[in-house]
């Protein structure tokens, strides 16, 4: 009886097949992986427009008509803490500071230029601009984002949104 020796393991044909496969998968998934990202940041950048856009108008519904102030830290103060009818913030509720807070806190942008930045007026200068993300108009109500920055489709601005 002879015993013969048979190696374990794959041929080197099987290998080359399987790496193939691989590398046909891949080349599938990461075009549509990558889109998905930046659909996530226009999607994100959406809902913090309208969160923030909600906010502004409940905070002008409870007073009297009257938008938050344009400075950034009187901004976020207005919308995070609690107000009295004029406006001026405390951080304990009470009698006279009864509205509010609107939003835990101010979103930074999530896309374009401005991303990472927090809120600045369109009365601040073009300097200023360059750090913020987003540009609220007092006068109005009116917040967009701060970003020249195409959206998916290459024809919208984030600034439209």
């Amino acid at each position: 009886m002879s015993i013969k020796n048979k190696s374990k393991g794959f041929s080197l044909v099987e290998l080359v097949i399987v790496i193939v496969i691989i590398g046909i998968i891949a080349a599938i998934a990461v075009p549509r992986i990558s889109r998905g990202a930046a659909g996530a940041g226009a999607s994100g950048l959406r809902g913090d427009l309208y969160v923030l856009r909600n906010a502004i108008d409940l905070y002008a519904a409870e007073h009297n008509g009257a938008y938050p102030s344009g400075t950034d830290a009187t901004f976020k103060l207005q919308m995070t803490i609690y107000s009295d009818d004029s406006g001026a913030t405390n951080a304990v509720k009470d009698t006279t500071y009864k509205w509010g807070p609107y939003l835990v806190s101010v979103p930074a942008l999530k896309v374009g230029e401005g991303a990472n930045n927090g809120k600045g007026s369109n009365n601040t200068g073009p300097a200023a601009l360059a750090t913020v993300g987003w540009i609220y108009d007092p006068l109005n109500g009116k917040i967009t984002a701060n970003s020249g920055t195409a959206a998916d489709d290459s024809t919208t601005l984030f600034t439209t949104y």
